[in-house]
């Protein structure tokens, strides 16, 4: 229900007030049929209603409530509508004024002329004053569908009609089966590339090469300078620590550097080597807890070193290997 300003459509109890009211009556009414048709049907909807024009803006009107009057011939569909036709804007010493129109839906289902009550409405206008206005009834012709009874035969009710299948329906179903077809084979390439990728991630390499590689990482970066000593220390101390703990098999990345070396000491570690790294350990301990700050000829000597331990000890496992399938030719 559309309506504007203070139009309001008070509770239909209003019609029962005691006082007198002054009547007026207003014409007839509107009846409409909602099928589109000249001839009302037994069943058509049609809609029942009246007409007013110039209302004032804040007149408040109360409906009669027709549901009462539904019966085995006239049935009400729906409650009333209120709907603004048309509306002018106040000008001076002229309040605003709108055109409106009220109905509702309403069926017949017997056939014949059926009249319609008439449609009283309560009015309130702004100034207070009260009256009923009057549209008078409407009658309805209500006829049944004719029948040509000359040459009416009888038939059974038919079957379901079957049309045939088209390309053009079958077309989006085709193009949905082709994009899902796509779309697996899509997500099966990826499936099967990222299991690829993960293979090769999963290579293992060997510990001489992942800490060669970390190792040359530092080379040329001049990170011995006193602001990224300690910096440079701990990387250099950090990749032998991972070689020696795949090397030799043990935590070294969890050791002190007296724990490393007291285990070193017990390996096959040449003497040259293991005083040249412990003195490398101590010195980066001195950097990374005690500050010190250490020159550039001893800095520039950790990055060999390290790489010297790394191929060296590395070394002795090759030989080791290759002296051992030596002797299973010989024996063999």
């Amino acid at each position: 229900m559309r309506l504007s300003a203070k139009i309001t459509v008070l509770a239909a109890a209003l019609l029962s007030l005691s006082f007198q009211l002054m009547r007026a009556q207003e014409g007839e009414s509107f009846l409409r049929n909602l099928q589109g048709r000249d001839t009302a049907l037994v069943g058509d909807r049609l809609r029942y209603g009246a007409s007013l024009g110039a209302v004032e803006e804040g007149t408040s009107f109360a409906l009669p409530d027709l549901q009462a009057a539904s019966n085995d011939s006239v049935t009400v569909l729906s409650p009333w509508k209120m709907d603004t036709l048309r509306l002018r804007k106040a000008r001076k010493g002229r309040p605003a004024e709108m055109d409106l129109e009220i109905s509702l839906d309403l069926t017949c289902f017997e056939e014949g002329t059926l009249a319609l009550p008439a449609i009283p409405l309560l009015r309130r206008l702004p100034s207070g004053e009260t009256d009923t206005l009057l549209f008078e009834g409407r009658s309805v012709d209500v006829r049944l569908m004719p029948v040509d009874t000359a040459g009416y035969v009888p038939h059974d009710l038919r079957g379901q009609v079957k049309y045939p299948l088209t390309f053009r329906e079958t077309l989006p179903y085709a193009a949905g089966i082709l994009l899902l077809a796509l779309a697996v084979v899509l997500i099966c390439l990826l499936v099967r590339r990222r299991k690829a990728r993960r293979e090769g991630l999963g290579t293992v390499e060997a510990p001489h090469i992942v800490a060669l590689r970390k190792l040359e990482a530092y080379r040329g970066g001049k990170l011995w300078a006193p602001e990224k000593q300690k910096q440079f220390y701990s990387g250099v101390t950090d990749v032998l620590r991972e070689y020696m703990a795949a090397r030799y098999g043990f935590g070294a990345q969890e050791m002190t550097t007296a724990e490393i070396f007291a285990l070193l000491s017990k390996t096959d570690l040449q003497k040259a080597l293991y005083d040249e790294m412990k003195l490398l350990f101590e010195t980066s301990d001195f950097v990374k807890f005690a500050k010190l700050t250490v020159s550039d000829e001893e800095n520039a000597k950790v990055l060999p070193q390290a790489i010297r331990f790394v191929t060296e000890t590395y070394q002795e496992v090759l030989d080791k290997e290759a002296a051992q399938a030596a002797a299973g030719e010989k024996e063999a």
